[in-house]
């Protein structure tokens, strides 16, 4: 089969496929059964390589695993990890670029010419040609443009700026997680105490006021007494509820932290309470500390520089590109004298209307960067803020846990008394109930004060932009990972923001 009726066939089989993948480029919605199936995957993504869960957890165990499975805060490395990667292919577009390239070429017909003289106009040579049919030809160059060399290097600039950017946001994911597990913990661990407690005097409540029911049908206590009994009876069982419902969501809530399964069964460690540290430093330390170690005012910083670099980046296309070229040919034209070459060029370009931008870019530039340190200096300010709010609020949660003490140790007073002089009449059994409530209520409002002032610490830890992890960790399990986290938190705490420990605001009544 001849050449030309090769290239013929093979053009009309190319068209022919381009045809048919044209065709085929309707997009296609997905079907209930792989919308079942994505369902399934994702579930099992979620929850996929957890340790599984052995013991009680702690609280620092607790923290470990919402940042070790939290799925915000594996985007947020995903999102480091995307960045450095971006990084290293931008570096790469600093590098000349060497290209090599083969081919088959044809033509249906003979190349060629005649010449004529400029002068008279006449055809002084035959038609001749100097070139095959059918020829290869394959070359290798290298070319380096001064330009795309200056703009790759802004490019990967900016790239590792991103890669900081990414950093400040992962850690303050960390510490929004911590915060978050912080605040669940406490509200979760007084759950777990109280229920089986409640849930006992809900049960004897009820019955007190099924017999307070039946005392008012059957006349046996003044009607307005049993009333007012039946209405504290119920005030008691609506106050306990609603604590209880708020604190049960805290479980929930530390499940979904940790990324467990919905419906987990969480045994929380009850060990010794912690206690509140006492706020010694100045609130202006402080807010020196917020000021260099908010990760959001290190991502505004880093965002600064990458917006100067996309300034330069304008400015570099304004310069003169200076090209550079070198190539190795090779051509199979048996007509060629020489069928292996090589070539070299230098070529110096400039685009003279561009320079007409370089006031704008100036005032451009100017603008940008007022804009991104007033935005810094707003966000500073918010800090600062949130740095001298947050340390007002530990106080007050402080505070706050020493009078619920003092309720506490009053309402159990109460409850002593009250069963000591129990008789054998219903008022007094109802009034050894409604003791019981307020007693409980009291330990409710106890627990929930220091759940409140355990947030209030974590909040100003938070506020100051302590680390939650040191910079290098020997493993990632669970195990190590809760033990990293307490030595960094107990140092953070140490040196920097807690004082000697003090008394009553620590020691809940008994």
């Amino acid at each position: 089969m001849p050449k030309q009726t090769v290239t013929r066939i093979s053009v009309l089989t190319g068209f022919a496929l381009m045809l048919s993948a044209c065709a085929s480029m309707d997009p296609k919605p997905m079907t209930k059964d792989e919308y079942r199936q994505r369902v399934v995957d994702d579930q099992t993504a979620m929850y996929k390589d957890q340790e599984p869960v052995t013991a009680p957890i702690t609280f620092y165990d607790a923290a470990a695993r919402a940042l070790k499975y939290n799925l915000d805060y594996r985007l947020k490395l995903l999102e480091s990890a995307l960045a450095a990667d971006l990084r290293d292919v931008s570096s790469h577009e600093m590098l000349p670029r060497v290209v090599a390239a083969a081919g088959y070429r044809g033509r249906s017909n003979d190349s060629g010419g005649t010449s004529i003289g400029i002068e008279d106009g006449q055809e002084s040579l035959r038609a001749s040609t100097s070139e095959e049919r059918y020829r290869t030809v394959a070359d290798l160059g290298l070319s380096w443009s001064l330009l795309d060399f200056g703009v790759a290097y802004y490019r990967t600039q900016q790239k590792s700026n991103q890669i900081l950017m990414a950093e400040e946001r992962r850690r303050r994911v960390a510490q929004n997680v911590l915060q978050d597990v912080r605040n669940a913990y406490w509200r979760a661990l007084a759950a777990q105490r109280l229920q089986p407690e409640v849930d006992q005097l809900l049960a004897r409540t009820r019955k007190a006021l099924q017999a307070a029911q039946e005392a008012e049908t059957k006349g046996l206590l003044p009607r307005q007494e049993v009333l007012a009994y039946q209405r504290a009876l119920l005030d008691s069982m609506s106050l306990l509820s609603v604590r209880r419902q708020d604190l049960e969501f805290a479980q929930s809530e530390l499940i979904a932290l940790m990324s467990l399964p919905p419906g987990s069964k969480l045994i929380l460690a009850d060990g010794p309470e912690q206690t509140l540290p006492a706020l010694s430093a100045d609130i202006g330390v402080l807010e020196q500390l917020a000021m260099e170690q908010r990760p959001e005012i290190m991502e505004e910083w880093y965002r600064k520089r990458v917006n100067e670099n996309d300034i330069k980046i304008a400015k570099a296309q304004l310069w003169p590109n200076v090209g550079l070229d070198w190539s190795a040919q090779y051509d199979s034209n048996q007509y060629l004298y020489n069928n292996h070459w090589s070539q070299v060029g230098v070529q110096v370009s400039l685009n003279l209307l561009k320079l007409l931008q370089y006031p704008s870019l100036n005032a451009s530039g100017e603008s940008q960067a007022k804009t991104d340190d007033m935005r810094r200096i707003a966000l500073s300010m918010a800090i600062l803020t949130q740095a001298r709010v947050g340390a007002l609020r530990y106080q007050l949660a402080r505070q706050e846990v020493e009078f619920s003490n003092q309720s506490l140790r009053v309402d159990r007073n109460l409850l002593d008394y009250a069963r000591a002089a129990r008789k054998t009449t219903l008022g007094s059994e109802l009034e050894v109930i409604r003791a019981e409530g307020r007693y409980l209520l009291a330990r409710y409002q106890r627990e929930a004060a220091y759940s409140n002032a355990q947030a209030a610490w974590g909040r100003l830890y938070n506020s100051v932009g302590f680390d939650v992890l040191p910079e290098a960790i020997a493993k990632d399990d669970v195990k190590t990972l809760a033990l990293a986290i307490e030595k960094t938190h107990t140092e953070q705490q140490q040196y920097r923001l807690q004082a000697s420990q003090t008394g009553s605001a620590n020691a809940p009544a008994q």
